[in-house]
């Protein structure tokens, strides 16, 4: 089981109170936990990664194992951690301002 976990935003929005556990077939990588996330929880398509493009939505971070995946490939493998559900795959909402 691979564990996410999500800002306060998204977390109202699927309806969960904490973190959500996931069974993700196939390789481990960012793309196919996103897609077992939103299998799971329909409506969050679209808030976060463009439902056409796949690309992240801005002022979401993704980070598992205290790096930073952001900017990783989709398809590279998440760390072992998380693979194997000792640690999270963490979705974090980033703050701007000026």
């Amino acid at each position: 089981m691979i564990r996410v976990v999500m800002p306060f935003h998204l977390r109202n929005l699927a309806g969960v109170g904490g973190e959500v556990l996931l069974d993700v077939e196939g390789p481990i990588t960012r793309a196919s936990v996103l897609d077992a996330l939103e299998e799971r929880y329909p409506m969050l398509r679209g808030t976060i990664r463009d439902q056409t493009t796949q690309v992240r939505r801005p002022f979401l971070r993704f980070f598992a194992c205290e790096l930073d995946l952001s900017d990783e490939l989709a398809d590279t493998p998440l760390p072992q951690p998380v693979q194997d559900g000792t640690e999270p795959f963490l979705i974090v909402g980033a703050i701007a301002g000026g």
